[in-house]
Formats: structure tokens, C-alpha cells, sequence
């Protein structure tokens, strides 16, 4: 946490730079470097000028593209830069105060910004004490103030301060070894401050036992299982740790058993997903069959009714006229038969899948 404000702050600069003009740069602080209007096209270098990186720019110096195309690519390289930059200005945790605070307990800060330091510290306390996550109130956050001002007096003139480097040395171990002695009350509030950027820690370390203990088609209750054991096992620090209780015997006397009655209940629960997706398939082909039902007695209606149309008409007709009409009326009549006899057939089949209904 302590090192994550100046890391990000140093990301978006190193974008900006490319594709924004230095003077706008050059005395920006942190809090004002998330804030900065990437669209406003008076702070952006002209396209020429845009650093795309040298491996491009020997590309297109061996390329036969013409200073327009060129030109274009370059647009686009900033449009790209400028859509980059603007995504990490919404997301950087450089939003918040606490982030870009925390850099006071970073050694090399301590020593040689001490003023910048305590007025940060002091940020700190105040955020904790709005939250209410101070215990002891507006007292214990004056006696944290008045601590840490002491420690930069003393301890961070200390030629240690000057020239740590975290890769050598843990943080937590390096401050713990100045202030947490002479300074409790300042240590206590370090560690809590040290360990904000670790809420997700024990969750992304089960992620990781999860990917061990995983195998090919393991199921959910297998995966569940292996985890308990497993926590189980950490809490009392090893296999051979684990006290043999006489519940846990008698488990595991009953596991071969209780294996059976599982299989068992598994087997019947398959049976009965088995046959419920069966009664739910013979249900959807009788509405089927009823929904052709109901359409097909529709058609012969109709046809009927059309039939009788024609022949009322052929009665007040001679000649040719009149037999043409009746030989559409009989037509019709023998196809509205026909759909009676598919009727039929409908009818017997919904009645055979009904009777299989009732007896699922």
C-alpha cells in the first residue's frame, strides 16, 4: 500500500507523456493526475510530435507509407493512449485519499519529505476517526500524531531511512524495528494501515488450495468434502496432529455405509429426474396432438360448410355451370371425409397417450 500511490502515479505519467504536453505535466500532483481532461485537445501535443515508441517509428521509417497515412496511424496511436489513460483515471484507487496518503510510510518519504508526512498522517487519522475506526477517538488519533512526530524527529534521521530498499527488506519488519517499541500506539495504527490492501487475501488463497486439490470431473460435493478436510487438517497443523476423538472413529467406521444409503438416494433421485422428463415428453405430445386436433376439426368444419355453399349455389345453375359447382361441392366433401378419418386416427392416439399418462 505504502509504495501503490507512486506506482500508479508514475503508470499514467508514463502514458501521458507520450501524447500530452510536459508543461501540462510538469508540477501536476497526484490527486490532480486522475482528474486531468484527457478530451481537451489543448493539453495534447500535435500528432507529429506523439511518442508511439521507437521499434514504430523505425517501422515506419522503412515503410513506403506516405506522410498521411502516417499521420493517421499516429492519430490513432494517441485515440488509443487517450482511451488507456482515461480507463485508469476511472479505475485507480488513486481516487482516494487514503491511497495517495499512504506513501508516509514509506522510509525514504519519512526522511526526506517529514513535513509531507505528518500532514498525510494526519489525513489518515481523520479518515479513520469520520469512519469511527479509531478506537479511543479524537485522543488516541492526537497521541498517533504526536508519536509520529517524534519518530520522523528521531528515528528517521537514521541513514536507514535514506537507503531502504523494500526489495531487501519487509516493510512491516523495517518499521516494527524503529517505532514498535518506543511507539505503541503509532505501531498499532501501522499495522492497520499495512495491512488495508490484504482484505482479499484469504480469499484468493483458497482460490489457490481449490486449484490443488481439483481434478478432472470432481463434482461439487467431492470438491466441498477435500476442502474440509483440508481446513481441518491446517487448523490443527498436520495430519499427525489431528486428534483421533471417538466421534471421529466411529465416522469412520459408519463412512462404508453411509457411502451405500448415498448411492442409493442418488440412484432414486436419477430414477425420478428420469421418469419426470419422460411424463414431461408424453405431455407435450398430447398438447400436440390436441393442438392438431383442434386445427384439423377447424379444416373439415370449413370444408363442410363450403361444400354445402357450392351445392346451394349449383341449384339455381344449369347446364355446365351447374355441374362444375356440384363436382367442387363433392370434392370438398370427400377431402373434409378424409380429414374425418385423420380425426379418428388423432383421437385413438390421444387416448393411448393419455392412458400413459396415468399410469406414469
Amino acid at each position: 500500500m505504502p509504495y501503490l500511490g507512486k506506482d500508479l502515479a508514475e503508470l499514467i505519467k508514463s502514458l501521458m507523456r507520450r501524447f500530452v504536453k510536459r508543461e501540462v505535466l510538469q508540477d501536476i500532483t497526484t490527486a490532480q493526475l486522475t482528474k486531468l481532461d484527457i478530451g481537451d485537445k489543448n493539453i495534447l501535443m500535435p500528432v507529429h510530435c506523439v511518442d508511439i515508441g521507437l521499434g514504430a517509428e523505425e517501422a515506419l521509417k522503412n515503410s513506403k507509407s506516405s506522410d498521411l497515412r502516417i499521420l493517421e496511424f499516429k492519430r490513432d496511436c494517441m485515440q488509443g493512449l487517450s482511451s488507456m489513460v482515461k480507463k485508469v483515471q476511472e479505475k485507480s484507487p488513486l481516487k482516494y485519499s487514503t491511497v495517495r496518503q499512504m506513501d508516509c510510510l514509506d522510509p525514504t518519504v519519512m526522511s526526506s519529505d517529514p513535513d509531507g508526512c505528518k500532514a498525510k498522517m494526519k489525513g489518515l487519522v481523520q479518515t479513520f476517526l469520520l469512519n469511527r475506526q479509531l478506537a479511543g477517538g479524537v485522543c488516541a488519533g492526537d497521541t498517533i500524531l504526536q508519536q509520529f512526530d517524534a519518530a520522523l524527529s528521531v528515528e528517521c534521521r537514521h541513514e536507514d531511512f535514506i537507503s531502504f530498499k523494500p526489495m531487501q527488506k519487509r516493510l512491516d519488519v523495517f518499521l516494527h524495528g524503529f517505532i514498535g517499541k518506543a511507539y505503541p500506539d503509532l505501531w498499532a495504527f501501522c499495522k492497520t494501515l499495512l495491512l488495508l490492501s490484504h482484505g482479499q487475501a484469504s480469499v484468493e488463497r483458497g482460490f489457490s488450495v481449490n486449484k490443488e486439490i481439483e481434478t478432472e470431473n470432481m463434482q461439487k460435493e467431492t470438491l466441498v468434502a477435500h476442502r474440509l478436510v483440508y481446513d481441518y487438517v491446517a487448523i490443527h497443523g498436520g495430519v499427525t496432529k489431528v486428534p483421533l476423538t471417538p466421534d471421529l472413529m466411529k465416522s469412520v467406521m459408519a463412512a462404508r455405509s453411509r457411502y451405500r444409503v448415498h448411492l442409493d438416494e442418488q440412484r432414486k433421485k436419477k430414477e425420478t429426474e428420469t421418469q419426470g422428463k419422460k411424463r414431461a415428453h408424453a405431455e407435450e405430445q398430447l398438447q400436440d396432438l390436441k393442438v392438431k386436433r383442434d386445427s384439423l376439426h377447424k379444416v373439415t368444419e370449413s370444408l363442410g360448410k363450403e361444400a354445402d355453399e357450392l351445392a346451394e349455389q349449383a341449384e339455381g345453375k344449369a347446364g355446365s355451370k351447374m355441374a362444375h359447382l356440384i363436382s367442387k361441392s363433392n370434392a370438398l366433401r370427400r377431402a373434409a371425409k378424409d380429414k374425418l378419418s385423420q380425426l379418428k386416427v388423432l383421437g385413438d392416439e390421444i387416448a393411448t397417450k393419455s392412458a400413459e399418462l396415468k399410469s406414469m
